[in-house]
């Protein structure tokens, strides 16, 4: 996936959680590069940091706030690009280190799904040249980890010549940066995919594959696909809109953030953690907001900068107990006592009601809102940008905590939002697709 910025910045205490310390830049060398290097004892990887055994507690995130992520004892975070248009490279490393945190630093690599041709032998070779730039540049900084070279170039290709150019890339940082490794990131994993890794671009140090609900399958298939090294897992959490349930008119059914979190630990412990020989550690996706089939489906925080559960769960899968307060929990969420997945249809102007039910661990007084957003219809592949649907007026006949009466807009489809937040920078959300005829 491809992340794009948003209007709405994350606002988030800068400092460290009382309960798990951070690394402070007087812990950390400030003048010379991370000697990164990986060890394989006996079939088990191990990543090292100066020395020191380094195990991947990461997010993915470009346009998010760094220091929640240190905030909830992550130590690294992984990028997409090292230019992403509001930050440079630099500013990013920066603030990276200030929060003691390590980066896996993305290179834009060219994807023939956008029309790159791996045949034209003189832009391959410009390509290099621009990356060799960007590399030369950061290469130095104490708080770079690894050097991501591309990302989900296997998504709808069928050149396998740019596997020799990611090779060809990997070579050149090795020669110009002894200190850092190198990987490159698959959009899910195929036996076919890891013959032509192998045999293409033998030159990686890490693999790394970017899986959503079958994740819990990856240990197994690393191994029955044949790949013998170290992997981390670089994308994974909510069930992806092209792994869930459709309504009759094919909008896909998006879980609610409680069914998302259980599904982020159940994912994390089956897929990451049950894989303590060759998995090095992830990257949860997407530390931030995003707009992808909806603005809600894939970031763990909400536009306005609220936690969402799946959060609770990243704290309680980085620190080994769960956060002091906790996000609501969706107990149901209901159109006159239909779900999402029971094709909720409507006749315009006439009245329906929108019941939800909240549990909230500290009891905190919950503050509900609503939305209507018309289904995306310029939808994006592979994560590429995606336009935000403006929000449609609708008439409320009534309105009472997490109730509300409304009638129904004018013929089209759309999803009604609930955001169900409690005072304490937490929120659960769900959403109900709806066609008006």
């Amino acid at each position: 996936m491809k992340i794009i910025p948003t209007l709405i910045v994350c606002l988030f205490c800068l400092f460290a959680c009382a309960e798990a310390p951070q690394k402070t830049t007087a812990d950390m060398p400030q003048d010379k590069p991370a000697k990164v290097t990986l060890t394989n004892t006996d079939g088990k990887f191990q990543l090292f940091v100066d020395g020191k055994p380094f195990y991947i507690k990461g997010a993915g995130l470009e346009f998010g706030d760094i220091a929640s992520v240190a905030k909830h004892n992550g130590n690294s975070f992984r990028t997409w690009r090292t230019e992403n248009g509001e930050k440079s490279g630099k500013e990013i490393l920066d603030e990276a280190h200030k929060n003691g945190l390590m980066v896996t630093m993305g290179i834009e690599v060219e994807r023939e799904r956008h029309g790159f041709d791996y045949n034209d032998t003189v832009a391959v070779k410009k390509q290099l040249e621009r990356i060799k730039g960007e590399v030369m540049a950061l290469k130095d900084h104490p708080a770079l980890l690894i050097w991501g070279i591309g990302n989900e170039l296997n998504l709808r290709y069928t050149n396998p010549k740019v596997w020799d150019a990611v090779n060809d890339i990997s070579k050149m940082i090795h020669e110009v940066d002894p200190n850092h490794l190198t990987t490159t990131m698959l959009a899910g994993i195929s036996k076919n995919e890891i013959a032509l890794i192998k045999e293409r671009c033998s030159d990686i140090d890490i693999l790394s594959v970017q899986m959503y609900g079958d994740l819990p399958n990856l240990p197994k298939l690393i191994r029955e696909f044949g790949w013998e090294g170290a992997y981390m897992v670089t994308e994974w959490g909510s069930t992806g809109h092209w792994e869930v349930p459709k309504t009759s008119w094919e909008a896909p059914i998006e879980e609610n953030s409680t069914l998302k979190a259980a599904n982020y630990l159940k994912r994390y412990k089956a897929g990451i953690e049950a894989d303590s020989l060759q998995c090095i550690g992830s990257y949860v996706f997407l530390w931030g907001n995003k707009q992808e089939r909806t603005p809600t489906w894939y970031g763990v925080y909400l536009e306005d900068g609220k936690e969402t559960e799946s959060v609770d769960v990243m704290h309680f899968v980085w620190n080994g107990k769960w956060p002091e307060n906790r996000t609501p929990q969706i107990v149901s969420y209901t159109i006159n006592d239909k779900t999402a997945y029971e094709n909720v249809i409507m006749e315009a102007e006439k009245s329906y009601t929108a019941s939800l039910k909240i549990s909230d661990f500290e009891n905190d007084p919950i503050k509900y809102t609503w939305e209507i957003l018309p289904e995306s219809v310029e939808v994006s592949d592979g994560g590429d940008l995606e336009v935000r649907p403006k929000s449609v007026d609708f008439e409320i006949v009534n309105q009472k905590d997490a109730e509300l009466t409304f009638k129904a807009p004018a013929a089209g489809n759309y999803r009604l939002f609930v955001y169900a937040d409690d005072g304490h920078g937490h929120a659960a959300t769900a959403n109900i697709p709806f066609m008006v005829k």
